[in-house]
């Protein structure tokens, strides 16, 4: 739901940021592996229940996440790079839960699991939709810098980074974060779902058929 406005908020640094990271030849897949390395980071911070700490690697992990796009609109789009990061984003999301988890297993383990099996729902109902609308040429007007159509919804990234923020200044109040996050991830998971299989009941012939996708092309932008 917020993402329209923080990338427009973002665009710019981190564009210039880019800039400097191909001026020293780093690629963008780099990026994405450096980033998720950082990410995997906050495990054990959380496990050592150090919430500053992992919100620390939590936020570079992101840092790198918009950096490795803008780098690749820099250098070149590939699906292959916007396979990478969008496999590793879904394993970083469902990682800091788990974190929480080991680290209070008493108190987190319903929750936890709840927030995890919420994000199978959203990130699902959007990697099938996306495969479902690159087979019938559906572009993607809101994302247009997307490797894969972007369904929205009411939580995208950008919520998701807000709760795991407040699961860190507030881990004593992790349950009742997570249940609130979870619902409304059913919630975008049901609308996902509902949108997209009207979408897709329409006739295959209303959509126009897709060019062989080119690597400098919007439609494969890697983030």
């Amino acid at each position: 739901m917020l993402d329209r406005l923080s990338i427009k908020v973002i665009r710019w640094p981190l564009s210039k940021s880019a800039e400097t990271l191909n001026h020293f030849q780093f690629t963008a897949n780099q990026v994405t592996l450096f980033g998720f390395v950082l990410g995997c980071l906050a495990f054990p911070a959380l496990v050592l229940e150090q919430y500053t700490v992992a919100l620390l690697f939590i936020l570079l992990n992101r840092i790198c996440d918009g950096l490795d796009g803008a780098l690749a609109r820099i250098q070149g789009i590939s699906d292959a790079g916007g396979f990478l990061d969008i496999s590793l984003d879904f394993l970083f999301y469902s990682l800091i839960p788990f974190g929480f988890v080991v680290a209070n297993p008493e108190s987190n383990a319903v929750a936890g699991a709840f927030l995890i099996f919420s994000f199978i729902g959203t990130g699902s109902s959007f990697l099938a939709f996306a495969v479902m609308a690159g087979k019938r040429g559906i572009e993607n007007p809101v994302y247009q810098h997307k490797s894969l159509y972007y369904m929205s919804g009411l939580t995208e990234g950008t919520e998701t980074i807000g709760c795991f923020v407040l699961l860190c200044l507030f881990p004593q109040h992790f349950s009742t974060i997570a249940f609130i996050f979870g619902t409304a991830c059913w919630f975008t998971t049901f609308t996902r779902i509902y949108s997209g299989f009207h979408t897709l009941k329409e006739p295959e012939l209303k959509y126009p058929q897709s060019k062989t996708p080119d690597s400098n092309t919007p439609e494969n932008k890697q983030q």
